[in-house]
């Protein structure tokens, strides 16, 4: 084998010396080679107990800036309620000759004020801290509903003795009692304090839950004609070409849909030549449950549905001469098997070009059944989700704003055009939250109302 200049022959150095590669320290005992004061820290695992107390006071130390963390949040959103007007302006009904357009009372339009007040500072917080406007939020709900209802749990948890995750299962519980329940905030305090700052999270969580059940002044029929009234249906994109829907509804029936699913799928793994797993049937029952239709003799009747597909294909990809995947509106990425048969069994399909390197779109297929408007289509290609930042809601279910109201001159084109979901619709019109563009490079970007300058999210997909 020829080497050339400064190479080694790592193969015949390794044949011929194999023990030229075993680290000496391998081959001795605990302690040995060492001076004393490290060999009596070594055999005696005194260094184990060293490094696990230091994480214990890295943990303590994490869990005291978590609290303050919660702490802010709340206090910036409470300032917010109290004092609206730096973040939405001035009160107009300090002025003794206002009058409102739509006829609303005094009380009606400072409430309204203190509720955007909130949202737009609730989106401050979100940008600057790298966080979602939900979680801004929910952050601010836990920590004022342990400060009201627990008052010992979140004296623990700002002295870092009670862990984010079981702060956070108690205020989830405690939020759930009775606005004027005092005496069952209290004993719900009471019996989880010391299970608040021992039990691991999986553990409390059930404990907090069971403590709730026994501290509610309502009886659990009651509670339960509530709850049924906040079922709900979640969809949630994975990756991979997959996703995952929840439902939220009513335990009976959950179960029997389960246990349903649950039986046909070991009929199935029972049967001759079958090889999904138990896991995978009992996915796979569910799904066709539905997109196999309803039972004729059901109350909801037989249905069946064909939604209209959107699909952006890269140029060069329909072409033949590239494997970049397509884009299923409101999915993101999908393998051109699945865009195929989506293509071909939708009752209409929306083909969009794309540049092959800058993504640009080079035009917009005008030859679909009921096609929509193409300004609102193009700016549906333009800006896939609300333009609001970090907002995910598709464009689809947005209003379509003037950036530059129609009142003021703004013109309806594009460039002045994005799609806004109606909570940053509100923002932006009712708050000091603005969103401006370059006229030169066409970069659009938001100002908040304490001047930070934040860049419109790019496209997803």
């Amino acid at each position: 084998m020829k080497l050339y200049p400064g190479e080694v022959d790592w193969e015949s150095r390794i044949d011929g010396d194999p023990e030229r590669f075993i680290d000496p320290s391998d081959l001795l005992g605990p302690g040995e080679g060492l001076p004393p004061e490290l060999a009596e820290l070594e055999t005696t695992g005194a260094a184990h107990k060293a490094a696990i107390a230091e994480l214990e006071g890295i943990s303590v130390r994490a869990r005291l800036l978590l609290a303050d963390e919660y702490a802010g949040i709340a206090n910036v959103l409470t300032d917010a309620a109290a004092c609206p007007d730096p973040w939405v302006g001035p009160d107009p009904t300090q002025d003794p000759a206002w009058l409102d357009p739509q006829g609303r009372s005094t009380a009606a339009v400072r409430t309204e004020r203190r509720n955007i007040a909130v949202r737009a500072a609730a989106l401050e917080l979100a940008v600057r801290l790298g966080m979602s406007e939900n979680m801004v939020r929910t952050r601010a709900a836990h920590a004022d509903t342990l400060r009201e209802r627990c008052p010992k749990i979140w004296a623990a948890f700002r002295a870092g003795r009670v862990s984010e995750r079981n702060a956070t299962s108690a205020a989830q519980q405690a939020a759930t009692l009775p606005a004027r329940a005092a005496e069952a905030w209290a004993k719900f305090d009471e019996w989880l304090e010391t299970a608040a700052q021992t039990l691991a999270p999986g553990k409390f969580r059930t404990r907090s839950r069971v403590v709730r059940e026994r501290v509610h002044p309502e009886r659990l029929d009651e509670r339960h004609k509530r709850a049924a009234d906040d079922r709900n249906m979640w969809f949630q994109p994975e990756a991979d070409g997959m996703a995952s829907f929840t439902v939220f509804t009513t335990a009976d029936k959950a179960l029997s849909v389960f246990r349903h699913a649950d039986a046909h799928a070991r009929h199935l793994r029972g049967q001759e030549g079958e090889e999904r797993t138990l896991a995978q049937l009992r996915a796979d029952v569910i799904v066709d449950m539905f997109t196999a239709g309803a039972d004729s003799t059901a109350k909801t009747g037989t249905w069946r549905s064909r939604a209209s597909v959107a699909i952006t294909v890269p140029v060069m990809t329909l072409l033949g001469h590239d494997d970049e995947p397509a884009t299923l509106d409101g999915y993101g990425p999908i393998d051109t098997e699945t865009a195929r048969r989506l293509a071909g069994e939708a009752s209409s399909w929306v083909r969009i070009l794309t540049h092959p390197v800058t993504g640009t779109v080079l035009d917009v297929d005008r030859t679909t059944y009921r096609t929509p408007k193409a300004l609102k289509r193009w700016l549906g290609v333009r800006n896939q989700v609300c333009t609001g930042p970090g907002c995910m809601r598709s464009a689809r279910d947005c209003d379509i704003d003037h950036r530059l109201d129609w009142q003021y001159g703004g013109k309806t084109a594009d460039t002045n055009l994005t799609p806004l979901c109606e909570p940053h619709h509100v923002i932006k019109t009712k708050s000091k939250w603005m969103l401006y563009r370059d006229e030169v490079t066409g970069a659009t970007f938001w100002t908040s109302p304490t001047s930070f300058v934040v860049p419109a999210d790019p496209p997803p997909f």
